[in-house]
């Protein structure tokens, strides 16, 4: 097992080639906080077009956070319908707004700007339906704090590097890359965007484009011949 000190120098090296490949981005989201925060609820398990429609949808339907948060479930279900699991990401929008109503007395999270980063994440992750990602993504991309998400791709690609290891869950993957990283927002932000990118584009589910990868040469799935089974991808179709 490679210690930690190794680890974060092979992660910080991967960074590096990764800024290099797909170039150093500065830190961006979406401009309303409160869009941010929703749109990842209903991005979980979906395509981003997905998200983007049943988002859509539902602004045209219930104009106002208010409508949103009094809409008849089932109305609201089938506003965002086209988001995978519409009728247990609804309940957990209309908590998530009238917890935000009974505490400020307005659909607004610009306030978390003003709470050091593990208030503002204990705030977030108390909430039901609101977990790691969720949070480190609004943030990261919209507060710029010193955090870490990890989605689906950023888990893959690293858990294949070598970075994590093969067991380890995404929740726990959040404090073992970010130990590792500068605890600066634009290195983190930079870190996922291109662990996302890389793990959409190349580092894929089933099919990985390992003769198109920049990491290839210090990638232990690579080395294993793709056969080494991992928490983050289906082992059915690992060896092909």
């Amino acid at each position: 097992m490679e210690s930690a000190s190794s680890l974060a120098t092979k992660t910080l090296e991967a960074h590096e080639r990764l800024n290099e490949y797909y170039g150093v981005q500065d830190v961006y989201g979406r401009a309303d906080p409160m869009h941010e925060l929703v749109g990842t609820i209903l991005s979980h398990r979906t395509t981003h077009d997905n998200e983007v429609t049943a988002y859509r949808t539902m602004r045209e339907r219930f104009p106002t956070w208010e409508q949103v948060r009094d809409a008849p479930l089932t109305e609201l279900i089938d506003a965002i319908k086209t988001a995978n699991y519409p009728e247990v990401k609804a309940p957990y929008i209309q908590n998530l707004l009238a917890h935000l109503f009974r505490e400020t007395g307005k659909a607004n999270v610009d306030f978390l700007a003003d709470l050091s980063t593990e208030d503002a994440m204990k705030w977030l992750t108390d909430l039901p339906g609101i977990g790691l990602k969720t949070a480190t993504l609004l943030l990261l991309f919209n507060f710029r704090k010193p955090v870490l998400p990890v989605d689906t791709h950023v888990f893959r690609v690293t858990q294949r590097l070598g970075l994590i290891g093969p067991k380890v869950s995404a929740e726990k993957a959040h404090g073992l890359l970010l130990a590792y990283l500068p605890q600066d927002a634009t290195a983190l932000f930079n870190f996922h965007k291109h662990f996302y990118w890389h793990g959409q584009r190349v580092c894929t589910w089933y099919y990985p484009k390992c003769g198109e990868c920049v990491l290839r040469s210090m990638c232990d799935f690579y080395e294993s011949g793709r056969t080494t089974v991992l928490s983050s991808t289906p082992s059915r179709k690992q060896s092909r």
